[in-house]
């Protein structure tokens, strides 16, 4: 009877070890557990957890943009009148038919709609620049197709082409004091390869 009384016992401490019971002083105890589901995404052991995992996709590519523009708002407007979430200009919004930019700042589909539309035509109009350009060194920076379309999103397309068919001696800066330069660098490779070229993309 002892015997079996001590078996008992010992596996009963060897199971609260297991589950890693603590029982504290007024008898209350937490049971230390973690339950993984088809659902449970496992996180890399090195992630900074306060700042979201984005693969270097166009996905992540228009969110660096869009946190560079305005820190992701969609209602902001800057003091020189750029408005939304990525900035744009009221005479590129017209090019796509939007002239209610009251209405747009409040629409994050359209503003998130405008802004792959415009990457597709600034694609198109540098096509020939990207494919003579890409994986080429200017002023120590290597260029590549999302470095392109980001900086055309700052300068237009034509600045960005007289940048590149200059090999760097022609520059732009815009009113902040942001370059084309900083832009190639700071959103370069990014695979953007899901962007098509397309001159009459609308929103």
């Amino acid at each position: 009877m002892i015997k079996k009384f001590l078996l008992i016992t010992i596996v009963f401490v060897l199971f609260v070890n297991a589950t890693s019971v603590n029982i504290s002083t007024d008898k209350k105890a937490t049971v230390n557990t973690t339950f993984v589901t088809k659902e449970t995404k496992i996180l890399p052991v090195n992630m900074d957890y306060n700042i979201p995992y984005l693969q270097n996709n166009y996905v992540a590519f228009k969110e660096a943009v869009a946190f560079k523009e305005s820190q992701g708002k969609y209602n902001v407007v800057n003091t020189l009148g750029y408005l939304g979430k990525y900035q744009f200009g009221r005479t590129t919004l017209q090019r796509f038919k939007i002239y209610n930019t009251e209405a747009f700042l409040q629409n994050p589909e359209q503003q998130e709609k405008a802004f792959l539309a415009l990457c597709k035509v600034n694609k198109w109009i540098l096509r020939k620049d990207i494919k003579r350009s890409v994986g080429k060194t200017i002023n120590g920076i290597e260029i590549t197709e999302s470095g392109i379309l980001a900086a055309a999103h700052l300068s237009g397309a034509g600045n960005v082409k007289k940048f590149l068919r200059s090999n760097g001696s022609i520059r732009f800066a815009d009113a902040y004091g942001a370059t084309i330069q900083s832009y190639l660098k700071k959103f370069s490779n990014y695979d953007v390869s899901s962007i098509s070229a397309d001159r009459k993309a609308t929103v």
